[in-house]
């Protein structure tokens, strides 16, 4: 089944950068949109960044400017590169494979288990 792997979270100071990747396995790459998503404590978890697979994006207003999404279909990765972080941008930060075949009907989609992002002020 389809399985998404995230990777590169840490602690960063302020102003700093970090790239998140998120390898997708098991299925074909270029049916499913790859979704950012960011989870606070205490807060709701947020779509930060979506990109299709005709590299279309679109960004949480709060990070445009600082965060690019980026996919690289011939690696089944999309990267998140996060510069300039700010400590409200601290989360644990998802990616989601949604099947693009089920959007309208049934919203198919796969999650992975999360990438911690700490930001020091």
């Amino acid at each position: 089944q389809v399985e998404v792997v995230e990777s590169g979270g840490g602690l960063v100071q302020s102003g700093g950068s970090l790239r998140l990747s998120c390898v997708f396995y098991g299925s074909i790459f270029s049916w499913y949109v790859i979704e950012w998503h960011r989870q606070a404590p205490g807060k709701q978890r947020e779509l930060v960044a979506v990109i299709t697979s005709g590299q279309n994006t679109n960004y949480l207003d709060s990070v445009k400017g600082r965060f690019t999404i980026s996919r690289d279909n011939a690696k089944n990765t999309v990267y998140l590169q996060m510069n300039s972080l700010k400590p409200e941008d601290t989360a644990v930060y998802y990616c989601n494979a949604v099947d693009i075949r089920t959007v309208r009907t049934v919203r198919e989609e796969y999650w992975g288990q999360g990438t911690q992002v700490t930001v020091s002020s």
